[in-house]
């Protein structure tokens, strides 16, 4: 695979890409680039998380790219998740590693990292209090996003000491390409900006796309790339999201109850799942419809599907069908996974959890 097409795999990836020429140089210097992403172990484990963590996984992989995921459990904890409590973070951490086993990632070329495991290094500490000393506390609060908060939400200094370790993160780890998504962009253009003042390498930053939440978009004040994050979908509205161990009537009843306007493309999650998950898994799309209805439909890209639905040609409770139907194909192996021995009993500890903020 040349440079060209390595580039396109992973432009596929990035809804954003800082910068596409630092990019290329290093396609070009290196084979094998390692990119990282990162992860608190925090609760159930949604399709966002799943599904579409895999797919940009496996493309950055075929790329020629080595993968580290940083199992960010002092995060976690510094981010007050499961009340602070460090063994159900690892618990969960645990868990969503069997979750990727699962659902398709290529588990021979991610390599997963824990933070505690280099928490004990004093050069990674060296690399936390060298960002504290070149960056200001506001830029640190509104660093805040990436943890899921807003700016008035960042009321303790462990939340502030947050944005730092993950730019020592991106360090400590010796990665090329962060590749996170647009709600992590923030820290990673800290981390590129605040590199040569560390004598480290800038990383390249590959940020992809936030899928929605299944309820009707709120408004919200700000860009583009604000109002994406904010639409983002949530673990702390169980009906936004699509988890990993829903059972097949649970994704039936949350995707009949999703937003889906007539003839609309504009923020319509359901055809975002059709965009970023379903095509990325099977070739042709099928949505069965009755003979008085028109009889079934079969596409074999997205641009064709959103074409006709477009014109009214595809009903949205047709569409929701179709992509329920779908989803639980996809979501079956990890069911059948988690239904017995250590998976089944790691996925009941962590539904046994309280989830915190």
């Amino acid at each position: 695979m040349n440079v060209d097409q390595r580039l396109a795999l992973i432009k596929e990836v990035g809804q954003e890409i800082l910068t596409e020429e630092d990019l290329v140089k290093l396609l070009n210097e290196k084979k094998n680039p390692v990119a990282y992403d990162g992860f608190e172990p925090s609760g159930r484990i949604h399709i966002a998380q799943g599904l579409l963590r895999a797919i940009n996984v496996n493309k950055m992989t075929k790329a020629g790219c080595t993968f580290k995921m940083l199992v960010a459990d002092w995060h976690a904890w510094l981010n007050n998740k499961f009340g602070g409590d460090l063994e159900k973070i690892h618990t969960a951490g645990q868990y969503f590693v069997e979750v990727w086993k699962s659902c398709g990632m290529d588990m021979d070329k991610v390599k997963f990292v824990n933070c505690s495991e280099f928490v004990n290094d004093s050069e990674y500490w060296k690399k936390v209090v060298e960002v504290t000393r070149h960056t200001t506390i506001q830029r640190m609060i509104r660093c805040g996003q990436i943890m899921g908060r807003k700016e008035a939400d960042v009321q303790n200094v462990s939340m502030l000491l947050y944005p730092a370790m993950q730019t020592a993160d991106i360090f400590q780890l010796g990665v090329d390409i962060c590749q996170l998504g647009m709600d992590q962009r923030k820290v990673n253009i800290l981390a590129r900006e605040i590199a040569p003042t560390l004598k480290e390498k800038p990383p390249v930053a590959v940020h992809h796309h936030m899928l929605m939440g299944l309820q009707q978009p709120i408004h919200v004040e700000g860009d583009a790339i604000d109002r994406g994050i904010a639409l983002k979908m949530s673990k702390s509205n169980p009906d936004s999201s699509i988890y990993m161990d829903d059972s097949t009537q649970e994704v039936e009843r949350k995707m009949s109850k999703s937003w889906c306007p007539e003839k609309t493309t504009m923020e319509n999650p359901v055809l975002e799942y059709c965009k970023h998950i379903v095509f990325e898994r099977t070739k042709t799309f099928k949505i069965d419809r009755p003979e008085k209805f028109g009889g079934p439909l079969e596409f074999e890209s997205y641009l064709a599907l959103e074409q006709a639905y477009t014109l009214g040609k595809i009903h949205p409770l047709d569409l929701k069908k179709a992509v329920a139907l779908q989803l639980n194909e996809f979501i079956e192996p990890v069911r059948k996974h988690f239904a017995k021995g250590k998976p089944a009993k790691l996925l009941e500890q962590v539904k046994s959890y309280t989830i915190t903020r």
